[in-house]
């Protein structure tokens, strides 16, 4: 059957299955081996401007051949050579007959290929951040949305004080906050490796320009920023330092926990009914229980944060082995944990995305929730007016242990419900407070400043950060998935 032969063998699904176009794009084999080739153009252009015999001819044929690449070639070249570099120098070398005896003058197989790797990483990130931005801002609006609407809070999962379903969404939104910070920072301070030779000496280049250091320098300088790099590393290997690769991923790494949390969260309150993931018209959430609406979304940005966090170790293990200038076994490691990391990245967040765009509340069950435990916490409220009236703290307090006790019973010994109201108000030791029974049970007194909480995270830490972002904010995400 046409076309079949793509299911006789596997297909990572990151690609196949979840992951954007333009991020399995920026680590196509494509994109590499196109980068490849302008990195031998930015080399032959600076070595030519500082005096090396190299023809405008011979630039202008290499940047016409930049992008049509023989890759049935270039794998025939590899399977005799055994070398991926010098496979793809003698392919350009085909097709730019003129330029043949100068591509690739004076550098070392790391020049391409970890260059490449660096535009890489940098273009990754230029693709996670925006859409780590949505994300922020669409769980900004909700918590804006939300910021007074009581809600219970949990600690150890048990029932705790009140707080407000945009307060908790704003402890989400500090963490992905400190990930904006992480990933930018990581992203900036990424360095070109440039142009340094075999061993990170540069002796080859000394040599091509007859020991004129000061044209060596200007050759490293000119080189990084034709690819768009304000700085390369002063001092390399054969590699750039794999403490480089340690330092993309784990930021990429402590977004994967802070989603993993995030989604957790999500996943807890669908099953109290609370809050739900956004769920299409005609989509099956179990093949055997029709009535189910599982929080898929959420759970599959658990399950591939679980893969991102686990991908970290292997640059740190990487970075730990790397043997004086470079030994040769972070080479196949790498080609799986960089794209990987970026690829999961970038599906988590557009999942996440989607998620955030279509979150639904249920605030009459919340409500009920909150009337079911609210008596309880109320009994700090309910000692202090009786004090107000004239009552003493501590009979007080037993009257309401008591009757606390007997209500906790009823819950969790028959099932009912909480009634600690009725009992105090069938006491006529409370006589006196009933009138403002209501108003001592009013949820919103009890959730302390947490809108003005929202209201100020908001305006002073999330709002600016998104600033430079807002050209990019209405990309929708649909999940084909």
């Amino acid at each position: 059957m046409e076309g079949s032969d793509e299911f006789m063998k596997y297909r990572s699904p990151l690609v196949s299955r979840y992951a954007s176009k333009e991020m399995a794009y920026n680590f196509s084999d494509r994109k590499k081996f196109t980068t490849w080739r302008k990195l031998w153009i930015y080399l032959a252009k600076a070595e030519k401007a500082l005096g090396l015999p190299i023809s405008e001819a011979q630039v202008v044929e290499m940047e016409g051949h930049a992008e049509d690449i023989d890759f049935a070639m270039a794998a025939d070249e590899e399977r005799k050579l055994r070398h991926d570099v010098m496979a793809h120098v003698h392919t350009f070398a085909h097709c730019c007959p003129a330029a043949a005896p100068i591509i690739h003058l004076g550098a070392t197989s790391c020049y391409v290929g970890d260059n490449t790797d660096l535009i890489m990483l940098r273009d990754g990130f230029d693709i996670l951040l925006p859409k780590l931005a949505r994300v922020l801002d669409r769980l900004a609006n909700f918590a804006e949305k939300y910021a007074d609407l009581p809600t219970l809070g949990y600690t150890h999962y048990q029932p705790a004080q009140l707080t407000t379903v945009g307060k908790r969404a704003c402890l989400w939104l500090q963490d992905l906050a400190m990930d904006m910070r992480n990933l930018q920072r990581a992203r900036d301070d990424l360095r070109f490796r440039g142009v340094k030779g075999t061993t990170g000496t540069q002796a080859s280049f000394l040599q091509l320009f007859q020991g004129d250091h000061d044209k060596v320098e200007d050759l490293d300088r000119m080189v990084t920023e034709m690819a768009g790099f304000k700085k390369s590393y002063l001092v390399t290997g054969q590699t750039y330092s794999r403490k480089v690769d340690i330092d993309s991923l784990s930021s990429l790494a402590s977004l994967g926990a802070t989603i993993h949390k995030i989604c957790t969260d999500i996943r807890l309150l669908a099953n109290l009914k609370e809050i739900e993931e956004p769920f299409e018209k005609e989509q099956i959430g179990s093949s055997a229980m029709p009535y189910k609406r599982n929080p898929m979304r959420a759970e599959r940005c658990c399950s591939l944060a679980r893969h991102l966090m686990a991908l970290l170790s292997n640059p740190m293990q990487t970075a730990s082995v790397q043997w004086l200038e470079r030994t040769l076994d972070d080479s196949a490691n790498r080609r799986i944990s960089l794209p990987e990391s970026f690829l999961t990245a970038d599906i988590i967040l557009s999942t996440l995305q989607n998620v955030t765009e279509g979150l639904v509340v249920y605030p009459k069950v919340i409500e009920r929730h909150i009337r079911h435990e609210l008596p309880f916490m109320a009994t700090e409220n309910i000692i202090m007016a009786m004090v107000k009236a004239g009552g003493n703290r501590q009979d007080c307090h037993e009257k309401i242990r008591v009757l606390s006790q007997q209500a906790a019973a009823v819950v969790k010994q028959e099932g009912g419900d909480n009634d600690l109201l009725t009992r105090v108000q069938a006491d006529p030791y409370f006589s006196p407070i009933l009138p403002h029974l209501d108003a001592i049970l009013d949820p919103k007194t009890f959730i302390g400043r947490a809108p003005q909480q929202v209201a100020r995270f908001l305006s002073e830490e999330v709002r600016p950060m998104l600033e430079p972002y807002k050209t990019k904010m209405d990309v929708k995400i649909e999940l084909e998935l």
